[in-house]
């Protein structure tokens, strides 16, 4: 028989609490009172836990609101429930509940997945999805992808009224992804959304809070025919341009002109000049000009150089590693190993996407680039120590960053694009953007001749497929190059491309007896008329080139062969196309 309880629960004291003894029973027993704040006065007891992670701190002691239930389940093991109830009638039915489906379950009548969903169809959803989190955070899973699941099933669990697990709809699923599909969500946006329902799902079938995956069946949008945002490669002569602007771009924004503005644009009284835009031809001038200005502070322009230097070398580590924004912000110094035969970087399991850490290899002059960086980096960090009079560190620590990655880095891309006058939206509505140069890496290994395996492993990836069609830019592709590869066929007459041939019949070489009997008619040939006894010695010869042929001539053969050639190619060009033996003429079957 269970029963129903209200239990005591510790919590922390007040701010404002205060503590004070009172005779219970005869004995001294500890109190807090403090003011809430409407202004009422609260009194509990007080105890100091002797266990647990509260040991030796004090705290109230005070009664839940709500009551317990305590029974044995099918398997005879005692069972503490919240009935999350306030009425202890209501508790009590919901006791008997407990103790009726326990009895079903011993009986056969039901199974004890159908008794543990039970159990959780009254709990709200949002309390499923604070436990699914925790189980994502144990996962390792990103804290950006968490963070977007909860955004997922927040909104959708609010436009579609889900309150419970028994709400769960995938038919109101669906309809609402065609309504966003209406309202302009891209296929992808929207599988992202049913993707985090059905792992949600998932997760509450694996731990017995549902009988099956609601939206397991909920089709997924075709995302080929729906690409919102497709990427282009840049080409090698568009990178330099992009390299050079930013290394200069930082320094070169103080030495921009003026423009004056137009009446109609200015929004304000003083609103009336504008600085003139950057270009790639001028960026020499701007330079200086802004070197002129900023003459008398050179500790900023000497800032604004190792700016541009450390983006310029950011673009060039994203081009010629494949590492994506967040991995190449996450290298510390401890994680790169440039000496040696194999320059590499060390990513770890936690930075990288599919979690699994990786080894990635760094070309030499990138290593010697990265080397010279760090040298400057300790430099600056050692003239920095001199200066707060502390200690000069004999080296950058291990877990100093490579590069301050900014987060706003795909402005800063935009702006460097405009002024290196790269069009970022090409004529085929491909873009660039920073992970754009991760498909521009993928795009230059096989411009570059390197076998697909290869790229494949070079990026990372677990399909070649996505390698080779969604990372590589066939407009980059040498396409016309490699036709040239193929060997030259012209299309001479066929009296022309014989007598190429003929004259190679009857020699050792295997080549031209293996061309030659298909263009020059022989004996077995259906229809023939005006056989010679050269041209049949011809033929005997080609056909038995180890024995000799006792009536005629070799001198007699080449003449006739030359005589002949002319007329045999035009009986072979008459001829059936699909000439048969004489053994044949009956028929495939005939013995």
């Amino acid at each position: 028989m269970g029963s129903i309880y209200k239990k005591f629960v510790t919590k922390p004291l007040p701010p404002s609490a205060e503590l004070f003894t009172r005779k219970v029973r005869g004995l001294d027993r500890r109190f807090a009172r403090w003011t809430d704040s409407r202004g009422r006065v609260h009194t509990a007891p007080a105890r100091t836990p002797e266990k647990g992670k509260n040991a030796g701190v004090v705290r109230l002691w005070i009664e839940t609101s709500t009551y317990y239930a305590k029974y044995r389940d099918a398997d005879g093991q005692v069972r503490e429930v919240a009935t999350q109830c306030h009425d202890e009638a209501a508790a009590r039915y919901v006791l008997a509940d407990l103790e009726r489906r326990a009895e079903l379950v011993k009986a056969g009548v039901m199974t004890s997945v159908e008794s543990s969903v039970a159990d959780h169809q009254a709990e709200s959803l949002m309390r499923h999805a604070e436990t699914y989190v925790g189980h994502l955070i144990a996962k390792s899973v990103s804290r950006r992808r968490i963070k977007d699941m909860q955004r997922h099933l927040h909104r959708v669990a609010s436009d579609l009224g889900f309150r419970r697990l028994p709400d769960l709809d995938a038919v109101a699923l669906e309809r609402w992804l065609v309504a966003q599909q209406t309202d302009g969500m891209s296929a992808a946006t929207r599988n992202e959304y049913r993707g985090t329902w059905v792992g949600f799902a998932n997760w509450c079938v694996q731990q017995r809070r549902l009988q099956a995956n609601p939206f397991a069946f909920v089709p997924v949008a075709d995302r080929k025919i729906d690409r919102r945002r497709q990427r282009r490669a840049m080409t090698e002569h568009e990178l330099r341009r992009l390299l050079i602007v930013a290394t200069r771009r930082p320094l070169a924004e103080f030495g921009r002109g003026a423009i004056r503005k137009d009446e109609r644009d200015r929004k304000r009284d003083r609103d009336t000049w504008n600085a003139e835009p950057l270009a790639f031809d001028t960026l020499a001038i701007t330079l200086e000009r802004a070197r002129e200005r900023l003459k008398d502070n050179p500790t900023l322009i000497a800032r604004l150089e190792r700016l541009g230097r450390e983006r310029a070398l950011i673009y060039k580590a994203l081009v010629l590693t494949g590492l994506r924004k967040g991995e190449l912000a996450s290298l510390t110094v401890g994680q790169l190993v440039l000496d040696g035969p194999h320059p590499h970087a060390v990513l770890n399991a936690a930075d990288e996407k599919n979690r699994q850490g990786s080894q990635i290899a760094v070309r030499s002059d990138l290593a010697d680039d990265l080397r010279s960086w760090l040298v400057d980096k300790l430099a600056e960090a050692q003239n920095a120590a001199r200066l707060r009079t502390t200690g000069v560190p004999p080296k950058l620590p291990a877990g100093a960053k490579v590069f301050r990655v900014p987060a706003g880095l795909i402005r800063i891309l935009d702006r460097d694009l405009k002024a290196a006058g790269i069009a970022k939206v090409d004529d085929r509505g491909r873009t660039i953007d920073v992970h754009a140069l991760r498909h521009s890496f993928g795009t230059l290994l096989s411009k570059g001749g390197v076998a697909p395996r290869t790229a494949q492993a070079a990026m990372r990836h677990a399909s070649i497929d996505l390698t080779m069609n969604v990372y590589t830019d066939p407009r980059l592709l040498d396409v016309q190059g490699a036709l040239d590869a193929l060997p030259a066929l012209p299309l001479d007459d066929a009296v022309s491309t014989a007598r190429q041939f003929l004259p190679a019949t009857g020699t050792n070489d295997l080549a031209p007896r293996q061309i030659a009997p298909g263009l020059v008619r022989t004996t077995d040939f259906r229809g023939q008329s005006g056989s010679t006894a050269a041209t049949t010695a011809v033929a005997a010869t080609e056909s038995n080139p180890g024995e000799e042929s006792p009536q005629v001539s070799p001198q007699s053969i080449e003449s006739n062969r030359s005589q002949a050639s002319t007329k045999d190619v035009e009986q072979w060009a008459m001829r059936d196309s699909n000439p048969r033996h004489p053994r044949c003429k009956r028929g495939a079957l005939t013995n």
